[in-house]
């Protein structure tokens, strides 16, 4: 089992918290369009209340720890690694308890490059242990609004972990995917197990539209989110997200390996 002091100094020396790589201008930009109701930063939330940037900057200071200063301006962001630590306990008591019902779940990422194994890891626990992990509308098309107009993708699942892709990107099932924000992907995944008839999550667990897309539908969702994601941490204060775990989403992939050892001995998955 990882100590909780050794946690600490990894998310540290790692970047995951502290300072982050994630600069306080593009937080800011966040907070800003989050305030102006942007779909690029709701991420498929529909928040209940309005929320200005002042009021944004508040949550995030209590939420992920960032300076609340409106004349902080610039260099980087800051994640206070306590509340990274009490974010982790908290996603994983959410998988122990979905373990013990024996809940189907939906893992779904934005940030494949990075999260991948992480996910995959929780994906492959809960399914040892009797859990239905959902893969449908494996290799349904989805088109998504970017930045550079309506781009096609397709959905495919890695060891369970859905992603979208570029047609003809990479084999199907292999390799990794394409960084999105939507939360198209996760409706077309709803979409596709309802008309199959069958067993629809009772927990989502991910990043970005597939956390604030499930929990604005009601379903239970836990995921990781970064100082410019001011989405979950709404979704999570309105009481439509269940656990968001502020940290950097774009570290190193080896760098998330001792978060899920501590995750899996926190949830009693360890095999």
């Amino acid at each position: 089992m990882l100590s909780t002091g050794a946690l600490r100094a990894h998310l540290l020396a790692a970047r995951l918290a502290g300072p982050v790589a994630t600069s306080r201008e593009t937080s800011l930009r966040s907070y800003r369009l989050f305030a102006a109701r942007d779909p690029r930063v709701t991420l498929g939330l529909d928040p209940g209340r309005g929320w200005g940037e002042r009021d944004l900057l508040r949550l995030m200071a209590d939420k992920c720890g960032v300076s609340d200063d409106p004349a902080h301006v610039s260099g980087p962001d800051v994640i206070d690694p306590e509340r990274t630590m009490a974010g982790l306990d908290a996603f994983a008591e959410r998988l122990s308890d979905a373990a013990v019902r024996r809940a189907p779940v939906l893992f779904g990422t934005g940030h494949p490059h990075r999260l991948i194994g992480f996910y995959a890891a929780l994906a492959d626990a809960l399914s040892a242990v009797g859990c239905a992990v959902l893969t449908p509308a494996q290799g349904r098309r989805i088109d998504i609004t970017t930045r550079f107009g309506v781009r096609t993708y397709h959905l495919d699942y890695v060891r369970g972990v859905a992603l979208v892709r570029e047609p003809g990107a990479r084999v199907p099932g292999g390799g990794t995917g394409a960084h999105t924000h939507s939360p198209l992907p996760l409706r077309v995944a709803l979409e596709a197990a309802a008309e199959a008839r069958g067993p629809l999550p009772e927990l989502v667990v991910g990043d970005h539209g597939w956390v604030c897309g499930a929990g604005q539908l009601g379903i239970e969702a836990i995921g990781l989110a970064d100082t410019d994601d001011p989405a979950l941490f709404v979704g999570e204060a309105e009481g439509r997200v269940a656990v968001a775990v502020p940290l950097d989403d774009g570290v190193r992939s080896a760098y998330y390996l001792p978060l899920t050892r501590y995750v899996l001995n926190r949830a009693c998955l360890s095999q």
